[in-house]
């Protein structure tokens, strides 16, 4: 689904050249549900959004076979002065989908009630949070990407349904899903890699991963 082939990238941050990946090679294969452990500020985002194709390597290839999401928190797409109603609707226009149906679930899942016809520029963070979700989940992609886990929020109902419907992806879909703590990743991943040195090392089992992870804390 996804392969990665002598992938390099880095930024200048001003003082030095940071390097995410150092001509890295790795597959995501079908029926994957991979975590990543990687520090904070050592290119998590980076890397799901280079396998979005949001951004691009410096050296190497990406491949790309089936449809990838956007990442999970990503709102490129969403337009803050239309309603959820009228983003939802667009997107789903994008995707060639029935704007009815996913608008209906989208509704449904982020469950903000008359919000859903506000314009999103005047949503909380965890509105904002729960309508990305519902938004990512109401489209039918083969690879789902999520940065962090689940979206932070205190409400346990919508936790509990957001749960539900990440399980039903897992069960027919790829999930790629990074974070830096392994507890996020348990629940939904039967694989896991570490992030480390420019180099992602994958392992067949999360506890595995953490590790090659604690060592290198």
């Amino acid at each position: 689904m996804l392969d990665f082939v002598n992938v390099s990238k880095s930024f200048w941050t001003g003082q030095k050249r940071k390097v995410i990946l150092d001509r890295a090679s790795f597959s995501v294969r079908a029926g994957d549900s991979i975590g990543i452990l990687a520090q904070n500020g050592t290119g998590k985002t980076t890397i799901i959004n280079m396998m979005a194709g949001l951004e691009r390597p410096d050296e190497g290839q990406i491949l790309r076979m089936g449809r990838v999401s956007f990442p999970l928190g990503f709102v490129g797409g969403v337009v803050n002065r239309h309603t959820g109603t009228e983003n939802a609707r667009y997107i789903a226009r994008l995707y060639q989908l029935d704007p009815d149906q996913v608008e209906a679930f989208c509704r449904w899942l982020a469950d903000i009630g008359e919000y859903f016809d506000m314009p999103v520029g005047t949503y909380s963070q965890g509105m904002k949070a729960r309508f990305s979700f519902s938004l990512m989940a109401a489209l039918e992609f083969d690879v789902y990407l999520i940065d962090e886990g689940m979206p932070t929020t205190t409400d346990v109902r919508f936790n509990r349904r957001a749960g539900q419907v990440l399980r039903e992806r897992l069960a027919r879909g790829t999930v790629v899903m990074v974070s830096h703590q392994a507890d996020t990743l348990e629940r939904f991943c039967n694989r896991a890699a570490v992030l480390r040195d420019g180099q992602l090392y994958m392992f067949d089992t999360l506890e595995e991963a953490k590790e090659l992870y604690d060592y290198a804390d």
